[in-house]
C-alpha cells in the first residue's frame, strides 16, 4: 500500500465518531427516516481501516463492506480507494465507480469547510471525473467528457480542490468537454506553481521547454522542474523524475548553468516542505542520458564568474504577477507513471492534451487577463 493511502486512512479513521454512528448522513439533515445503523459497523469499518492501513486488502473489503452497505461514508471512500487502487489485490472499477457516484449524489454540496468529509468528497468527484472521461464499457458507461469537466469544475472551485485545478489545465488546453480556454489554463498553471504544486511545476516546464502556450524558454524550465522533483510527493515522482532526466539530457551546459543560478530563490518561492520518504532525486546507473552521461540534480551554489568578470544576473526573472488567490493545498490522485527516455525530450504536453501554441510569458507564467473566479 502506499504510504499516500496510510496518511488518508488516519484522516479516515477520525471520521469514524462523527460519520459512522450516522451511517454518514450530514449533520444538518434530519435524520427521522434514517435507519438505524447496528452497533457492529463502527467496529467493522474501524477494523476495516486498519486493515487498510496495513495494506491487507483482503481482509479490509469485507468488513469496510458491511459499513458500506450501510452508507457510511468512511466506509464507502475507503472501499472506493481500493477498488481504484491499480496496485492492489482487490482491483474493481466498477465498483469503485459505483461508490465514487454514490458518494458524489450524496455528499456533492456538503458545506467546504467540514474538514471531515469535504477533501474526500473532491478527491471523489476528481477521480469519477477520471472514469467518466474514458467511459466503463463493462457496466456500461459511456464517456462523457461534459459531466467529467462538470465533475472537475465543482472540486475545483466549490472544494478548492488543487488536483482538480490541475486538471482542468489539461481540459482546458485540449478542449475536452470545456470549450478551448488557454488565459484559463495559464491562470491556473501559475497559481497552482506558485503554491507549490509539483505537478502543475512539472507540467508548465514542459510547455516552457516547447514554447507551447508561454514563449520558449530553456532555462526557465530547466529550473522549475528541478524545483518540482523537489516538491514531489512519493506517488509524483517517477513520471516528474522522467520529465527531468529528459530536460537534464536535452539541455546545453550553458543553460544547466543559467538555470543553477535561479534554482535557490525558486525554491524558497515555489518550494514545499519536502517529502521525508523522497527529499532528493533518486539518481542510479540507470538514470542516464543517451550519451552515458549520469542525470544529476542541479547545484544550487550561484555559477561563479571567470576570474576578472564581472558577475552577470541571470536572464531569468523569479518574480511572478501578484493578486492571485491564496493557496489551498490538498492531496491529489496518482499520476499515471511514464517510462524514461534518454537524450529525447517525452511529449508531455500532447500526452496531457496540450495543443500547439505561443504566447509571452512574464516571471513563471503571463496570467490571462480574463482570471477564472474561485
Amino acid at each position: 500500500m502506499r504510504t499516500s493511502e496510510a496518511i488518508v486512512a488516519l484522516a479516515l479513521v477520525g471520521l469514524l465518531g462523527g460519520i459512522a454512528a450516522t451511517g454518514g448522513l450530514r449533520a444538518a439533515e434530519p435524520q427521522v427516516a434514517a435507519p438505524a445503523v447496528s452497533p457492529a459497523v463502527p467496529a467493522a469499518v474501524d477494523a476495516g481501516i486498519a486493515h487498510f492501513r496495513r495494506g491487507d486488502y483482503a481482509k479490509a473489503v469485507p468488513l469496510l463492506d458491511i459499513g458500506a452497505r450501510q452508507n457510511v461514508f468512511a466506509a464507502q471512500y475507503t472501499l472506493a480507494q481500493i477498488y481504484a487502487d491499480d496496485a492492489g489485490s482487490e482491483t474493481d472499477h466498477a465498483k469503485a465507480f459505483m461508490l465514487y457516484q454514490a458518494i458524489a449524489d450524496e455528499y456533492r454540496d456538503v458545506d467546504p469547510e467540514d474538514s471531515r468529509r469535504a477533501p474526500f468528497v473532491a478527491r471523489a468527484l476528481t477521480a469519477l471525473a477520471g472514469y467518466l472521461q474514458v467511459g466503463l464499457p463493462q457496466i456500461g458507461v459511456s464517456a462523457d467528457p461534459d459531466k467529467a469537466a462538470e465533475h472537475l469544475h465543482h472540486a475545483a472551485l466549490f472544494f478548492g480542490y488543487e488536483e482538480a485545478q490541475f486538471e482542468l489545465v489539461k481540459i482546458k488546453l485540449k478542449g475536452d468537454g470545456v470549450a478551448v480556454d488557454v488565459a484559463s489554463a495559464r491562470h491556473w498553471l501559475s497559481v497552482l506553481t506558485q503554491r507549490g504544486h509539483a505537478g502543475a511545476q512539472a507540467f508548465l516546464a514542459d510547455l516552457y521547454w516547447r514554447g507551447r502556450h508561454v514563449e520558449h524558454d530553456p532555462i526557465r524550465a530547466l529550473a522549475l522542474i528541478a524545483v518540482a522533483v523537489e516538491n514531489a510527493p512519493a506517488r509524483d515522482r517517477i513520471w516528474i523524475e522522467d520529465v527531468y532526466q529528459n530536460l537534464f539530457c536535452s539541455a546545453a551546459e550553458g543553460t544547466r548553468k543559467k538555470a543553477t543560478a535561479i534554482v535557490a530563490e525558486w525554491r524558497t518561492r515555489y518550494g514545499r516542505k519536502p517529502d521525508p520518504r523522497a527529499a532528493t532525486l533518486h539518481l542510479s546507473a540507470i538514470r542516464t542520458c543517451q550519451n552515458g552521461e549520469r542525470v544529476a540534480p542541479l547545484q544550487t551554489a550561484v555559477v561563479e564568474p571567470p576570474a576578472g568578470a564581472a558577475a552577470s544576473a541571470p536572464t531569468t526573472t523569479g518574480a511572478l504577477p501578484a493578486g492571485l488567490p491564496a493557496p489551498l493545498p490538498v492531496p491529489g490522485p496518482v499520476q499515471p507513471a511514464l517510462p524514461p527516455q534518454s537524450n529525447a525530450v517525452r511529449d508531455v504536453g500532447v500526452s496531457v492534451g496540450a495543443v500547439a501554441g505561443n504566447a509571452a510569458g512574464n516571471g513563471i507564467i503571463a496570467v490571462g487577463a480574463t482570471p477564472v473566479s474561485r
